[in-house]
């Protein structure tokens, strides 16, 4: 199965990412993350395959993030509270998120998405 590639195409880190998978002939699905909003019960089974808390999928330099001053609902709620509100509003959710049958990489880290693809 080829990856997929969850982004926001305005966004320069999924521009800068979607690059890297292009010149390291790393093939993928592209899913906008705007016009296909990922649901609850599909960022909860990401979360899992991820093994990270649910704070990192949080978009903390977000405008939308500091608006809405989660920084402290982020460090007390609960991870089925958070789900919901990361499910409401796809801009608070970090990008790009790559999913593969094994991992989710959340956000573009060069060496770790390097590492993963033994690159």
């Amino acid at each position: 199965m080829k990856p997929l590639f969850v982004n926001y195409p305005k966004c320069t880190t999924c521009q800068k990412a979607k690059k890297w998978l292009e010149e390291n002939n790393i093939e993928f699905d592209s899913r906008h993350i705007v016009e296909n909003n990922p649901k609850k019960e599909e960022l909860k089974k990401w979360l899992d395959l991820s093994k990270e808390p649910v704070k990192k999928f949080f978009n903390t330099s977000g405008i939308l993030y500091r608006e809405m001053n989660l920084k402290e609902k982020v460090a007390s709620c609960g991870e089925d509270e958070l789900l919901d509100i990361l499910s409401t509003n796809v801009m608070l959710v970090k990008r790009p998120l790559l999913i593969t049958d094994d991992v989710v990489l959340i956000g573009f880290k060069v060496d770790k998405w390097a590492e993963y693809f033994n690159k």
